[in-house]
């Protein structure tokens, strides 16, 4: 099976708290202001990257560097709170990889990239699976509200509620529902990456299910040299 550059991974911690998911909205609130600034940050030097790109081949290091940070820092918040529930430590304040968190996200960062895709890649190219995140971010279920207002709800939403109520009745969290949890949102953010032009690789049609990430149980299974 082919590797795809963006690399996300995670563990379900277990036990999990029966009941700590219903103030983890409030817990959070620290991280989505730091995380408000940061997206801006993301955006236009995303922007910067584009130009970049379209004049040199190269994505620049530190701001490449910074923007897998914000990713990472990203995941790490949806992975404790609503994204996923898969965790009751609580996400350090950092843009840097932390080994004993239980989420992780990295990207490879190419030598090159094409000066060409840089001008298609993360609007026109990115259409099928803009279809497919607005489905398991948004699109998924939709009701009226009491004022008439339609509301939308995500896939990936839907299935941590169940998750959810599953963990506050039973005290766990089921298997087979935690691994299309993490497969969907590795959907996602590897569609971000291609989008935030961090790869020319295109995203697959593929749900890599589980905690592991097929790059990182292929780098686990490379043969030793015996040194």
């Amino acid at each position: 099976m082919a590797t795809y550059p963006v690399h996300v991974d995670a563990e379900l911690d277990q036990p999990l708290s029966r009941w700590l998911w219903l103030v983890k909205w409030v817990l959070v609130i620290p991280h989505y202001l730091v995380l408000a600034v940061l997206w801006v940050a993301f955006v236009v030097l995303s922007f910067v990257a584009f130009v970049a790109i379209l004049l040199t081949g190269r994505y620049p290091r530190r701001i490449f560097e910074f923007n897998v940070g914000v990713l990472r820092w990203t995941w790490r918040v949806g992975y404790y709170a609503y994204g996923a529930l898969g965790t009751d430590r609580y996400p350090p304040f950092t843009l840097a990889e932390r080994p004993d968190y239980p989420a992780h996200l990295a990207v490879d960062r190419p030598e090159q990239l094409s000066r060409g895709l840089v001008l298609v890649k993360w609007w026109l190219l990115a259409i099928p699976h803009y279809v497919v995140v607005a489905i398991l971010l948004r699109g998924a279920w939709t009701a009226a509200s009491h004022d008439g207002r339609m509301v939308s709800v995500g896939l990936i939403t839907v299935l941590v509620v169940v998750a959810a109520v599953t963990l506050l009745f039973t005290g766990r969290y089921p298997g087979p529902l935690y691994d299309l949890v993490l497969g969907l949102n590795r959907w996602v953010l590897r569609v971000a990456g291609y989008v935030a032009l961090m790869t020319d690789a295109y995203p697959p049609f593929r749900l890599d299910m589980g905690g592991a990430d097929p790059a990182t149980l292929a780098v686990a299974s490379e043969p030793s040299d015996g040194r």
